[in-house]
């Protein structure tokens, strides 16, 4: 059976790699804005596990035709701190903008997840859930910030940190499992 990750994270490939799988990557390409956006103000439970189920969903739709029988792998991470769900930054700007907020402070890092099975040309059965761990940011100096913007690391991802890259450097503890 074949398994397909939903997703172009290389800590999610990274992940599924060191378990001994060598997933098929397949980008959704789900418009996670538009997602968020209908679910007006749900949890960040919801919404992160409904990302996951749209991006296994759009790629195992895709995949049906093709794929007789595989397992497909969607996740989306974001972190939720005073309330507020944070995504991908985009910018180096709106990175430092988000790192003045968490410094010092703590957050939760929510992880929905979503495995579907592809047999015979259709999508079976789904199952999904989340996952939060809570993240304590320490206080990077304004030179160790600039370099960690200028690796460019922060841009992409959940919160503007990874714990399992350069971000790491600037968590100073987490409660509970490390998501990924």
């Amino acid at each position: 059976m074949r398994v397909i990750l939903a997703s172009a994270s290389q800590g999610r490939l990274g992940v599924l790699r060191s378990a001994g799988l060598d997933p098929l990557v397949e980008v959704s390409d789900v418009d996670e804005d538009a997602v968020q956006a209908a679910l007006g103000g749900a949890s960040p439970a919801k919404v992160v596990t409904a990302l996951a189920c749209a991006k296994a969903g759009a790629v195992g739709e895709r995949l049906a035709p093709t794929v007789r029988d595989a397992v497909v792998l969607g996740c989306d991470s974001m972190l939720s701190i005073d309330g507020e769900l944070v995504g991908k930054p985009g910018t180096p700007e709106q990175a430092r903008r988000r790192w003045a907020a968490i410094a010092g402070r703590s957050g939760q890092l929510v992880t929905g997840h979503a495995v579907l099975r592809l047999a015979d040309g259709a999508v079976g059965r789904v199952a999904a859930g989340h996952a939060s761990t809570t993240v304590h940011f320490g206080r990077p100096s304004e030179v160790e910030l600039a370099a960690y913007l200028a690796s460019g690391e922060p841009l992409q991802v959940a919160g503007g940190f990874t714990l399992d890259g350069l971000g790491g450097w600037f968590v100073t503890g987490i409660e509970g499992d490390p998501p990924t």
